[in-house]
């Protein structure tokens, strides 16, 4: 999944899974006090959860054939570590602080992170049911805890990739969470409930079957891009859902835009936790260029 936000000016981005303070919510976002060994993973945040439910939906399941993922390249290796140890250092603080908020819904943030590199099923489920219950705490103590509903969806979606047809009631429960997230602060993890419900419309089965909606879809993604333009998830969710629509037009004219703030970017979202974002970012950056670039109406194995 991808999401993105609208552009208010920010001196700084906010640390992952933080965001500005919503006058609704008691929470402070924004107070610093990140987990020890946390990284930003958004390309996870905003992709894998819909690249799983993509799994999920088609009755599918990432475990099923070979009874694990594919071998981690070395650069996902070190991800995964440090995903690990951020789940570690959350989940000492949360057992000693099993009352307090926002040691709950941070044990969120890296119950998420950690299922994404899960080696079999029934670890990702316990992972991500972990998440769910700590979230579920967060908002029983506060409904109006933006994060709380926040992850409770993103690892919800992470439980949607264990299940086959049982993902479809998940998914209406995702849809839920991001909503209430989206009402509260908009702007939360760089437009993350905008982004994350426009990527939900874009790959979930349309009508009878789920709730996937084209016209939802460019809403809530056009909406993330004004929300945090400089942000690349957000661009390059828009570009990527115009391809897969049949819109050049719309994908050439976002990808120009996404081409002038990249080194802005690049001076903006710096430093080791967010190298796993700009592989992501820059791999998928390439591969936009290319299709756009192919003439029209030639398929990739060279026919009309």
């Amino acid at each position: 999944m991808r999401l993105a936000w609208a552009s208010p000016t920010r001196p700084s981005p906010p640390r992952r899974g933080q965001g500005r303070n919503n006058a609704s919510s008691c929470h402070n976002y924004a107070d610093g006090n990140d987990l020890d060994g946390s990284i930003r993973r958004g390309w996870l945040r905003s992709r894998a959860i819909f690249a799983a439910l993509i799994f999920a939906l088609s009755g599918l399941n990432a475990f099923a054939e070979t009874g694990a993922p594919a071998a981690p390249t070395t650069g996902q290796a070190d991800f995964a570590k440090r995903a690990e140890k951020a789940y570690q250092a959350a989940k000492t603080r949360f057992d000693a602080q099993t009352n307090n908020a926002d040691a709950a819904w941070r044990f969120g943030v890296a119950c998420y992170d950690w299922a994404d590199f899960a080696t079999s099923s029934r670890q990702r489920e316990e992972i991500a049911q972990r998440g769910i219950a700590a979230c579920q705490m967060v908002v029983r103590q506060d409904p109006k805890s933006t994060p709380g509903h926040y992850y409770l969806g993103m690892n919800l979606a992470q439980l949607a990739q264990t299940k086959m047809l049982g993902a479809l009631k998940i998914v209406d429960q995702m849809e839920g969470e991001f909503t209430v997230a989206l009402g509260l602060d908009a702007s939360f993890d760089f437009g993350g409930p905008d982004r994350n419900l426009g990527l939900l419309y874009r790959d979930a089965p349309g009508w009878p079957m789920s709730i996937g909606s084209r016209s939802k879809a460019r809403q809530h993604l056009q909406q993330a891009l004004k929300f945090a333009p400089d942000y690349p998830e957000n661009a390059l969710n828009l570009i990527e859902a115009e391809l897969k629509w049949g819109d050049r037009t719309g994908a050439v004219g976002d990808l120009k835009a996404l081409d002038e703030l990249w080194a802005k970017a690049r001076e903006k979202f710096i430093g080791e936790e967010w190298a796993s974002s700009w592989a992501d970012w820059d791999k998928r950056r390439e591969t936009v260029k290319k299709k756009i670039s192919e003439p029209v109406g030639i398929r990739p194995n060279g026919r009309q």
